[in-house]
């Protein structure tokens, strides 16, 4: 711990951290405006990176868990179309979420939740509804989209 001979050199320790303190007051108040209008960037750069790597994951689970009745690309084979622009105009995600987390009753779409007793997580089914939606831009006019080709 410093001494301080006399009041003089204590006040002069005390300005000079004073002025430390408000220069830094001041480059944060300069840098904040700077940081506001970069971060929203990097957020969407990272929210865009995290959607390609679930649409990815659901790209993969969607050939093992859902192709062979929604057809490869979501063209209907013996369950519905789902690559078609009225569904998914329709239903939102958590709508899709949902139908494949607990499934249709009444139907073969069985439910895939770990919840309901199937083998999907939610992440999963997360990824699952990031890749169903990833069509949505290219979906086809197909009003028959219900229409089953093997029911």
């Amino acid at each position: 711990m410093a001494r301080y001979r006399d009041d003089i050199e204590l006040e002069a320790a005390t300005n000079r951290v004073m002025m430390l303190g408000a220069v830094l007051l001041f480059a944060m108040v300069a840098v904040f405006p700077l940081y506001r209008l970069i971060e929203p960037l990097n957020r969407d750069d990272a929210r865009e990176g995290q959607l390609q790597a679930l649409a990815q994951a659901g790209e993969q689970s969607w050939s093992v868990n859902c192709a062979s009745c929604h057809g490869v690309s979501g063209d209907g084979a013996i369950g519905p179309a789902l690559n078609s622009m009225q569904f998914l105009q329709a239903a939102s995600d958590d709508q899709i979420g949902s139908l494949i987390g607990v499934g249709v009753p009444g139907s073969q779409m069985n439910p895939y939740s770990q919840d309901h007793g199937g083998p999907l997580t939610s992440e999963q089914i997360k990824s699952l509804v990031v890749f169903i939606r990833s069509w949505e831009e290219d979906a086809p006019d197909r009003p028959d989209w219900r229409a089953m080709l093997g029911g």
